[in-house]
């Protein structure tokens, strides 16, 4: 059985969404979780060790497990991602050009099957394929972080 297959069998069952995986040359596994309110050091903990027995079990050949959240410019892979953060501001790379560019940000304003449409920055919307971002990221806006510190 292959570790993607493991783990998006497995990180569902403990509780979380398996956003990514990433394996390099010197075997270092590392795996990136997330929940609604966020990933915690005890979360991390409890599904690196439950990885670590499964691993064993499934001789899965590893050197280090690296397990935590992917931050708060996370990563989208996949199209209920992109539903998920409808009204977030996100960073995308295409493959091809769209009018002589390959990245665009803006506001996820809808998902409509693989279409993905954004409200750029001029607030003009464009519309992207799915199979045609190469790859896609929450943009986190710190003024608007610290305007809701200072209601509290």
């Amino acid at each position: 059985m292959k570790i993607n297959q493991i783990l998006e069998q497995t990180i569902p069952g403990l509780g979380y969404e398996l956003v990514d995986v990433e394996i390099n040359p010197a075997k270092l596994i590392q795996v990136f979780i997330d929940k609604d309110g966020g990933i915690t050091i005890d979360d991390c903990e409890t599904v690196s060790n439950h990885l670590t027995k499964l691993f064993f079990v499934e001789e899965i050949d590893f050197n280090r497990l690296e397990v935590s959240s992917p931050g708060l410019e996370r990563p989208l892979k996949k199209i209920t991602d992109y539903i998920r953060f409808v009204g977030c501001l996100v960073k995308i790379k295409t493959y091809e050009a769209i009018n002589q560019s390959k990245t665009f940000q803006g506001y996820i304003r809808s998902v409509t099957g693989n279409i993905i449409t954004l409200t750029l920055d001029n607030q003009q919307e464009m519309q992207f394929d799915f199979n045609n971002i190469n790859k896609a990221r929450l943009v986190f806006e710190y003024k608007m972080d610290l305007r809701a510190k200072k209601k509290k």
